[in-house]
């Protein structure tokens, strides 16, 4: 006896409408919150900039068809680039992650919330150009500013009990729902459309995370949010047009996202949307170094003063034990070779090696001139990653959110440097007096990168004061960044 299929169409999933209804309606009052989306733009916009000067990364950027302007288009910023909204997306989503070196959220999901910036940033200036040639008010950057806070609690609550990479999936399918959800917001979607929109985000097909990992790793993992960032603008003027979503995408049995791609699981939250993680957010400022390894990047710069003060170097070590957390075993605990860039920059050995032979680590010392060094791998087998079960538990623990490690350094002739301890990066919350002022001196130093003097002077004067960039119209904001 067969049972017949239900064919009445559901109400949405409550994950859908959370998030349709949190966009439209919640009023962000954090002053902490604003404060800090100001301080993201820049650095987001600063390491796009820095990205210009890749080859590997400009070579995929302009419109799709050569030659192609568009009037009223959105700008890219450090380009003469003029785009339709979904490719200038690609673009500005592209430049902001190529090295590794914008914001991270760290859960039981991964990701870099200021991904969904070049959705944000060529929708508002798309719409901003569009309007003004109609006569009407283009969008203020203050806009810009709220849709970011809220890309960044949809895409990092989503993260915080929700393990995408468990089952496969790339981290980047937050960035399209949360792409998507504040796009329909910018673009006018009312609620039917935004969870309509929402829906279409999830049903899409969704990146895996292979290329993230050996022995495939590779540089899509530098152009894999701009794709899902640009797909989110394509996603949400598709629902503009009236197109159906699928109200069930989630919950549907057999069908739907939970059983076809979260092993019959459904999503768990520990909050409610509001402003926690652009509150909480973690900048990388001192080092484009996968956040894992953040304190252990900077526990090897310690480590290299102390060789010089004892008339020693990288060779004179035998060994090195680092005591970390159970993500930065399972994501960046690496050996044998390393093939490219994209490889070395997720590898805790190498990132601690070179700054321990070499006392720095930026973004060039993963290209294959520096890679070639012989000392590098030689170091890198004498490092040994162990589990520390207290610092897994601070990973996951909201009040604190840290990600500790510890080093120890075993000389050749038997001494041995004492341990240190960092638990919070630099760019924590915990550590924002001191981060703050550093971000900026990283925004400046990647302004110089494109701009003369007097360009940057005048990105400075508006950027660095909050009122006056939250009420500057989003194509005079872009402007400023165009060369």
């Amino acid at each position: 006896m067969s049972s017949h299929i239900s064919n009445e169409r559901p109400q949405p999933d409550k994950v859908l409408a959370d998030i349709a209804d949190y966009v439209l309606n919640y009023e962000i009052k954090n002053e902490l919150a604003w404060k800090t989306a100001q301080y993201c733009l820049l650095d987001t916009l600063g390491c796009g900039l820095e990205a210009l000067t890749y080859p590997a990364c400009n070579k995929l950027l302009g419109p799709i068809v050569k030659g192609t302007v568009v009037p009223n288009g959105a700008k890219v910023p450090g380009t003469q680039f003029q785009l339709d909204p979904i490719q200038a997306a690609f673009n500005i989503g592209a430049i902001i992650r190529w090295l590794d070196f914008n914001d991270t959220w760290l859960a039981a999901e991964w990701g870099h919330p200021s991904d969904n910036l070049g959705g944000i940033l060529a929708t508002a200036d798309w719409l901003s150009r569009t309007n003004i040639a109609e006569g009407k008010q283009p969008l203020k950057m203050s806009q810009v500013l709220e849709a970011m806070i809220m890309a960044h609690e949809i895409q990092g609550v989503l993260a915080l009990e929700n393990s995408f990479n468990k089952v496969g999936l790339d981290h980047v399918i937050l960035v399209k729902v949360a792409s998507t959800a504040v796009v329909g917001k910018l673009i006018g979607l009312n609620r039917d459309e935004l969870i309509n929109a929402v829906s279409l985000a999830f049903v899409d097909g969704q990146s895996l995370r292979t290329y993230r990992h050996a022995p495939n790793t590779g540089s899509r993992k530098s152009w894999a949010a701009g794709d899902a960032t640009s797909r989110a603008v394509r996603l949400a003027l598709i629902a503009k047009t009236g197109e159906m979503g699928y109200p069930s995408v989630l919950s549907a049995p057999v069908w739907g996202f939970y059983d076809v791609s979260f092993k019959g699981n459904e999503f768990k939250f520990q909050r409610d949307y509001g402003s926690y993680v652009m509150e909480n957010v973690l900048f990388k400022i001192s080092f484009p170094a996968e956040f894992h390894s953040q304190t252990a990047v900077e526990l090897a710069m310690t480590f290299h003063g102390k060789l010089k003060e004892l008339g020693k170097t990288s060779d004179d070590i035998k060994k090195i034990t680092i005591r970390t957390h159970e993500a930065a075993i399972r994501i960046i605990d690496k050996k044998g070779p390393l093939n490219n860039p994209a490889d070395r920059d997720h590898c805790i050995q190498y990132m601690v090696a070179v700054p321990l032979i070499f006392g720095r680590l930026t973004a060039a010392d993963y290209e294959d001139n520096v890679a070639s060094d012989e000392r590098i791998d030689i170091l890198r087998d004498k490092i040994e990653c162990v589990e520390n079960e207290q610092f897994t538990a601070d990973y996951h623990d909201p009040e604190k959110r840290s990600i500790a490690n510890a080093m120890t350094i075993e000389l050749n002739d038997g001494t041995v440097l004492d341990e240190i301890v960092v638990e919070y990066p630099i760019g924590h919350k915990r550590r924002r007096d001191e981060g703050i002022p550093e971000l900026i001196k990283k925004f400046k130093v990647n302004l110089a990168r494109k701009f003369p003097e007097k360009q940057q002077r005048q990105i400075l004067d508006i950027a660095l004061e909050y009122d006056r960039l939250a009420d500057l119209s989003v194509n005079e904001f872009v402007d400023l960044f165009v060369i």
